[in-house]
């Protein structure tokens, strides 16, 4: 019986060590630099793990991005470009305090062609 118990302890215990090995640390997903500047600057702020704004984090953790499905992903990616295609990123209440974080036409142009391509690049790898 204590050879059974030892048995099925050390086998948990080795379990135990592989999951936790197999966890992603979460991390800025890759990105053009020229995109992840951007994003640094507008988006960063609010939609991070650390962030302290709970909404923002819920819709949006860049930190987790890279660990999401492929088909929750391309939803993010689309999520992304619809957003700033309606303008309601970063929000307007956001920016009376932070007019400095403002999106040009240039930078948001930017951020669409990335979530698009990244987007249709996932699509492709299905």
């Amino acid at each position: 019986m204590k050879k059974s118990l030892s048995i099925f302890v050390a086998i948990f215990f080795v379990l135990s060590l592989v999951a936790i090995g197999t966890n992603k640390p979460t991390k800025t997903p890759a990105m053009p630099d020229d995109v992840k500047e951007v994003i640094q600057n507008s988006c960063y702020g609010c939609h991070n793990t650390d962030s302290r704004n709970e909404d923002g984090k819920k819709e949006l953790d860049f930190n987790k991005l890279d660990s999401l499905s492929k088909i929750k992903m391309i939803s993010t990616y689309k999520e992304i470009g619809e957003v700033l295609e309606k303008n309601e990123m970063p929000p307007k209440k956001f920016l009376e305090r932070f007019p400095d974080k403002a999106l040009s036409d240039d930078h948001k142009q930017l951020l669409l062609d990335w979530s698009k391509k990244e987007a249709e690049t996932l699509v492709k790898g299905m």
